[in-house]
């Protein structure tokens, strides 16, 4: 059975940032991930989840100005300072939280410019480089056109192939299955041909990114798909629930054996 991370980004909005650990385990949930917990003291974080006996399954690097609609500087040929300081800034997050893998934003850039593609390997290099002594796993994640235009990753067998390409061993991908079948559709046998350099999963209905309980795919196909893949890491539960989020977790209650 796949192991659920609740995404506390977007789940248990209900309560504050620092409550939702709370909230998610006593849901059933086991482990964690988050877009971004800079907005609190390392430590706080640390101790909300080990509190609670939580895993911390992700979190993404520092993106630059959120609200402004910056999305990452690994692609932006003149933000490279930015980025390296990100990573310093990443860093006593991982240590409080003893997270394994951190997601890596590409930001807004043409795919086709050659100096985009040129710092987003310069950025691959120097942010596994960094995190490979702490154990971490980088991970990328190729986004919809639709939800972010004009995001530099947004192909998956471009970062297939790259991945392919660098041979860096700390370098996976981020297969996100709401984006994957908005970009390309066909999921299972992407999940089948990428399977050995997945390094995290999420999940969402398509289209509504919702609860993970209907629409265009059939989850409890591609959970056992996950199972028979051999897939042991963890999925990612970044979706926006309709309504109260412990109403909506009727889907998780039946993997968990949590009772209603």
């Amino acid at each position: 059975m796949p192991r659920f991370a609740a995404n506390l980004t977007m789940m248990f909005n209900e309560v504050p940032f620092l409550d939702r650990f709370e909230a998610a385990a006593k849901a059933g949930f086991t482990a964690v991930e988050f877009l971004f917990p800079y907005d609190h003291p390392p430590e706080v974080v640390g101790e909300r989840l080990h509190g609670y006996g939580l895993e911390q399954a992700l979190f993404n690097l520092p993106p630059g100005n959120w609200e402004a609609g910056e999305k990452g500087f690994a692609a932006l040929p003149d933000r490279f300072s930015d980025l390296q300081e990100s990573l310093r800034t990443a860093l006593p997050y991982v240590q409080a939280t003893g997270v394994k893998r951190v997601h890596l934003m590409a930001g807004i850039a043409g795919r086709n410019d050659p100096k985009a593609v040129t710092a987003f390997l310069k950025s691959l290099a120097w942010t596994t480089e960094f995190f490979a002594p702490h154990g971490l796993d980088v991970v990328i994640e190729p986004i919809n056109p639709r939800n972010v235009p004009g995001y530099f990753l947004n192909d998956f067998a471009f970062a297939r192939d790259l991945i392919a390409e660098l041979k860096i061993p700390n370098l996976k991908l981020q297969f996100d299955i709401y984006h994957c079948q908005i970009i390309h559709g066909d999921v299972t046998m992407r999940l089948r041909e990428m399977m050995p350099i997945i390094g995290h999963i999420q999940i969402a209905s398509i289209p509504s990114r919702n609860e993970p309980d209907g629409e265009e795919l059939n989850y409890p196909f591609l959970f056992g798909e996950l199972d028979r893949l051999g897939y042991s890491g963890f999925v990612g539960c970044e979706y926006n629930p309709r309504g109260k989020t412990s109403d909506g977790l009727g889907w998780f209650r039946s993997y968990a054996g949590v009772k209603p």
